[in-house]
This record gives C-alpha cells, sequence and structure tokens, in this order.
C-alpha cells in the first residue's frame, strides 16, 4: 500500500490545550482513526534557530520530540486540513512510502 511516513518534530515543552503538543498530536491522530501514531523522546538536537534541546536531568521538559505516523493519502490530507485549523505551528517531514504488514497474523489468546 502506498502513503506517506509523517514525522512532526516538537519540544516536550510545548503544550496545546492543556497537553504537551507531542500527546495531543497523538491523541488527534487516534480521535481522527489514524492507522497508528509513535511519540519519541530524543536525547539531544537542535532546530532552525540553533537554540540546543537536550535531556540533561533539571530540563527534562526541553527534550526534543518526534511523532511519526504511516498513513494513506487521504488520512494525510484530513489529518493536514484539521492541523491548519489548529492554533498551532509545528515542523514536519511528510516523505511517500509503501507500507504494509508481513508474516502471520497472529490469532488473538482464546478468552472463553
Amino acid at each position: 500500500m502506498k502513503g506517506f511516513l509523517v514525522i512532526f518534530f516538537t519540544q516536550q515543552n510545548r503544550r496545546y490545550q492543556g497537553k504537551m503538543l507531542g500527546d495531543w498530536i497523538v491523541d488527534l491522530a487516534k480521535e481522527m482513526g489514524l492507522r497508528g501514531a509513535t511519540l519519541s523522546t530524543g536525547i539531544e538536537g537542535f532546530g532552525h534557530t540553533g537554540r540546543l534541546h537536550s535531556s540533561h536531568f533539571f530540563e527534562l521538559a526541553d527534550q526534543p520530540t518526534e511523532i511519526r505516523m504511516a498513513i494513506t493519502e487521504e488520512e494525510s490530507e484530513r489529518l493536514f486540513k484539521r492541523l491548519e485549523a489548529e492554533e498551532i505551528s509545528v515542523f514536519y517531514i511528510k516523505t511517500p512510502v509503501e507500507m504494509g504488514t508481513v508474516g502471520k497474523k497472529a490469532n488473538p489468546p482464546n478468552l472463553s
């Protein structure tokens, strides 16, 4: 299946609607019924301003954060339309990908 890998970059201390921005984006993806989203924090990085963001012991709030999603073109259009309607600004990378599942599907446990 063809789609996009979308990666958003932010810092752990950025908030939106009372939540950390990364958590808000993951919650939005779930609310919209997207395929999934993964939030990861980094040890260190810098952005367009050149300011260093890191996970030093006393400054964990400034950790770099990224949210990754592998989504279809239709999902991408819906997501970006929704984000443009919000009062936020967030940097992203969007690149075409082929995605799918390989291997045998695991059987769910028998709960009876």
